[in-house]
């Protein structure tokens, strides 16, 4: 995750994530303020355990963040993380290589 996260691009952006490795397992998604969340999970040995990371994030208005979360927990089983929001899920299309 080589993001550069103090770029003006992650000034007040909040939305969904998702964390994957290079070829393999979908990490971990999550919400919230992504330059403070991906900080977090930069530190975070559970998912630097995984070597060849990458990351894509999108902004979401907060009302639809749960559901969004939610979907994407679901879909793509992350290996890390399991406190998702209990509501229903909200579809959404997934970023490539997930797309069905």
């Amino acid at each position: 995750m080589g993001v550069n996260l103090n770029h003006n691009h992650f000034d007040n952006m909040e939305g969904v994530y998702i964390i994957w490795q290079a070829g393999g397992p979908v990490i971990r998604v999550g919400q919230g303020i992504i330059r403070d969340r991906l900080s977090t999970h930069r530190r975070d040995t559970a998912i630097t355990a995984y070597p060849n990371l990458y990351v894509t994030w999108a902004p979401v208005l907060s009302p639809y963040r749960d559901g969004i979360e939610r979907y994407l927990a679901d879909i793509l089983k992350p290996k890390v993380g399991d406190a998702f929001p209990y509501v229903n899920p909200i579809q959404v299309f997934l970023p490539w290589p997930w797309q069905m």
